[in-house]
């Protein structure tokens, strides 16, 4: 008979897993309890068009993962996990066969930016330099800042939105494209604050760590975690959805890799009025639109440097691309959807037959579209890849109801748990963050900080507040 767990985590994913490892390592007996068949969540591939192409079936690229503190701190290549670093992080295309690049160096991503080279240089180098620090400061809960000066000189710039951030200090077309495709990850309005900080954020992984993907699919950082776990004495039981909190095994803590939506429905009968209507005020942001392709051959961009990044962005100019994103948040479809694009496959043959190549892409809709953007993602890709549909072999198509069917985190198709607004970045669900009124029952979802993105660190802090907090 397997032991009683001191801890009960619910569901599989990055933060889960994450919740698990982090209560195994402080001796913690643990249960993991998976609704799918598969561990991963949003870190799962599968063959989704044809046999022998491997598809990212949600994350793709993973800077985040690279740069997080507490995966540092796990032998996840003794698990198995490789990452590949791709020559460029990301390429923009514009009209004309023109692109903007983003290197692993600053200066040589600066250099190729003509007028916006002194600017580009002095915002981005300080953080590259000192990325450490700055992911220690705010990929975190909030509390006191250990280096207050640097943080200030962030926070000056990252409460900007990114349009006020990007007219202020750029200059050339494609600088400024290149910096709000980056802000445009927040999925928010981009004359909002605090969209710069999105953009100085993700600019600053791809000088310090690369924009990275997974050998092998995107499952296998989810494969190594569980092997991490389970070397830790840890058990994970898949097929084991569960609806409500009285189907948990014995346990003295639970730690639900849920959004406030699925918690209430579990254990919101263990709430008080209070806390259940603070977690029925969560708002929830845009869903996404999502399609994989098999390929007969590469992506044809008409700017070759494309071809040397594991992401693209696709979406024009800065100003198309605000306008893009100010539909969606309007409740509109864009004609013209800024769609972010990812080409696995040219840096790792396990993704596809030889010769062949497979292709990942979406675009932000309104929370829970039905509006099939098929065509419009892919006029766009042709816009600046003339040809690209006549490579296309066969595709796979997810609309946010498909999203949130692959994964129930994914309300709606929202793929970060939430909006992340100012109202909903540091104090999310609630100020509680990761814990609720009942000593036993805690949060550990992308719904609390630091926010969506494979890195773990909702898991290990909600499994920290646990551990301080629970009646072990």
């Amino acid at each position: 008979m397997p032991p009683v767990p001191d801890a009960v985590v619910v569901g599989a994913g990055p933060n889960g897993l994450a919740a698990a490892i982090a209560l195994a390592r402080a001796g913690k007996v643990v249960t993991v309890l998976e609704g799918a068949d598969r561990i991963g969540g949003g870190t799962r591939s599968e063959p989704l068009t044809l046999p022998g192409f491997t598809h990212d079936v949600c994350s793709a690229i993973h800077p985040l993962a690279r740069i997080s503190p507490f995966f540092q701190g796990l032998p996840l290549e003794a698990r198995g996990l490789t990452f590949i670093e791709p020559p460029v992080a990301l390429a923009h295309p514009l009209d004309g066969g023109r692109v903007a690049i983003v290197e692993r160096s600053v200066r040589a991503t600066a250099d190729a930016f003509g007028r916006d080279a002194g600017a580009y240089f002095a915002l981005m180098a300080p953080l590259a330099r000192r990325s450490a620090d700055l992911v220690a400061e705010i990929l975190r809960p909030v509390r006191p800042p250990a280096h207050p000066l640097f943080l200030a000189r962030f926070g000056l710039h990252a409460i900007r939105s990114a349009t006020a951030l990007a007219r202020s200090r750029f200059h050339e077309e494609g600088t400024r494209a290149i910096f709000t495709g980056m802000a445009a990850h927040a999925m928010l309005p981009l004359d909002r604050p605090p969209t710069g900080a999105f953009a100085l954020l993700l600019g600053m992984t791809a000088h310090a760590v690369g924009w990275p993907l997974a050998r092998g699919g995107s499952q296998r950082i989810a494969d190594a975690l569980a092997l991490e776990l389970q070397a830790h004495g840890g058990e994970i039981r898949t097929g084991s959805p569960v609806s409500s909190a009285a189907q948990l095994p014995a346990h003295r803590a639970a730690l639900y890799d849920v959004t406030p939506r699925q918690l209430l429905a579990i254990a919101g009968d263990r709430f008080p009025a209070s806390f259940q209507g603070a977690l029925q005020r969560y708002r929830y942001g845009p869903g996404v639109f999502k399609v994989d392709w098999a390929l007969d051959d590469r992506v044809p961009w008409a700017a070759p440097a494309c071809l040397q990044a594991g992401t693209v962005h696709v979406g024009g100019s800065m100003e198309e691309i605000v306008a893009s994103e100010a539909a969606v948040s309007r409740g509109e479809v864009p004609q013209h959807p800024f769609v972010l694009f990812a080409q696995q496959s040219l840096f790792d043959d396990s993704r596809a037959p030889a010769g062949k190549h497979t292709g990942w892409a979406y675009c932000h809709v309104p929370n829970g579209s039905q509006v099939d953007m098929t065509e419009r993602i892919e006029a766009q890709i042709e816009r600046f890849a003339p040809g690209f549909r006549d490579r296309i072999l066969a595709r796979h198509v997810m609309d946010p109801a498909a999203v949130e069917r692959h994964d129930p985190n994914c309300v709606g198709g929202d793929i970060n748990g939430g909006i992340a607004d100012l109202r909903q970045l540091f104090f999310r669900p609630t100020p509680r963050l990761y814990a609720t009124p009942d000593r036993r029952t805690y949060l550990c979802s992308s719904s609390t900080p630091p926010g969506g993105g494979v890195h773990g660190l909702c898991g290990y802090f909600a499994a920290r507040r646990a551990l301080s907090r629970a009646p072990w």
